[in-house]
């Protein structure tokens, strides 16, 4: 259904009491949430405005919009920039969005806003980092929007300038790859191997498909490649191919024998291992993210959501290959694809520099 079929489907449901519309709404919205149905939220969303009382929605409207403008309609705007290249002009709109989060959406001494967008993030961020604050859920993917705000710092020539901002996309949803993956960016052109390395193993703690697992392993091989560290290199790069194909791989390892100016020969398994070993960087996913996939799809099981059990056993059988988990997921969906990667967004993906020069300080 579109958004006005589920919208007017949803007023169907609803009565004369807010209590009980607002208790109606939630259900639903956690549905359409667990559905990644985009249009059934906006729906349910609406609804939910309308069912405030009129001083809540004004309050409402206060910290929801900037110049007039709904947060997430200013950041499509900020969107449709980036995709013509008219990052000039998407600048001073991502500060003022960026501005306006940060202000109305900032942390207190006992609570905190999340933008975590799924109930497997939600469960990762809880026993991974176990907050101390109340949790509120911000009424968007604050993560992304601040992302996107870095993004363009990086296209106009600041790239020292994003890492704060990335910083404080982390702290709206820290199980998120995308702030993680945009601070390697960063510092693949400042040609920080520290902080690149550092800020992998934060990716590694947290990856959730094969997908992440392999841009992770591919952007310490370009980094190693920058310090001549040509074999170590490979082993990163096979490394990423093992995890998910690239068409990308072969030409740089082709690159790696160019520029050492003698063969690159093709690393095993245990090479690689070792490889990523001496750098602290874990090979395969993260043990502890595989629990919790785990864990949630025997608990979805158990109260027969079966969509949201799938959902989650893809993740699992993406990261793990297990037979019987396909066996499981083919049993509930015949025709399910078996790869689904978790976050398949694309994202921007910075290969020019600008320094010859490798970092070696601290900052």
């Amino acid at each position: 259904m579109n958004y006005d079929e589920i919208i007017a489907e949803l007023r169907k449901k609803l009565g004369d009491s807010r209590e009980e519309n607002e208790k109606i709404l939630k259900a639903e919205a956690e549905r359409f949430v667990n559905e990644k149905n985009a249009a059934g939220v906006d729906a349910v969303s609406q609804l939910v405005y309308e069912n405030m009382p009129e001083e809540r929605r004004a309050e409402v409207d206060r910290i929801t919009h900037v110049d007039g403008v709904r947060l997430d309609e200013m950041y499509k705007k900020i969107v449709d920039h980036i995709n013509k290249g008219e990052y000039v002009e998407a600048k001073p709109l991502a500060e003022r969005l960026y501005k306006k989060i940060t202000v109305e959406f900032r942390e207190g001494e006992t609570a905190k806003f999340v933008s975590l967008r799924n109930p497997f993030e939600d469960n990762l961020y809880q026993i991974l980092f176990k907050p101390d604050k109340k949790l509120n859920r911000a009424p968007y993917d604050f993560a992304t929007f601040i992302t996107s705000y870095a993004y363009i710092m990086l296209e106009t020539g600041s790239p020292l300038d994003a890492i704060p901002i990335l910083k404080k996309a982390e702290e709206f949803n820290p199980v998120d790859v995308g702030p993680k993956f945009e601070l390697c960016e960063v510092y693949k052109l400042l040609k920080n191997k520290k902080r690149l390395l550092e800020t992998t193993r934060e990716i590694l703690k947290v990856a959730s498909s094969p997908v992440a697992i392999a841009r992770a392993y591919a952007n310490v091989g370009y980094i190693l490649t920058d310090f001549q560290e040509y074999e170590d290199a490979a082993c990163f790069y096979i490394g990423s191919a093992m995890f998910a194909p690239n068409p990308a791989i072969p030409r740089e390892m082709q690159h790696l024998a160019d520029l050492k100016g003698s063969p690159i020969y093709r690393p095993n398994r245990e090479k690689i291992i070792e490889t990523m070993n001496k750098y602290e960087i874990e090979f395969g996913p993260n043990q502890k993210v595989i629990e919790i996939a785990a864990q949630m799809s025997l608990d979805y099981q158990k109260k027969n959501e079966i969509p949201n059990a799938v959902r989650t056993l893809k993740i699992l059988y993406n990261l793990t290959l297990d037979e019987q988990v396909k066996k499981t997921i083919l049993a509930y969906e015949p025709e399910a694809r078996m790869i689904v990667p978790a976050d398949n967004e694309e994202k921007p993906n910075i290969q020019q520099t600008v320094n010859n020069v490798p970092e070696n300080d601290e900052n």
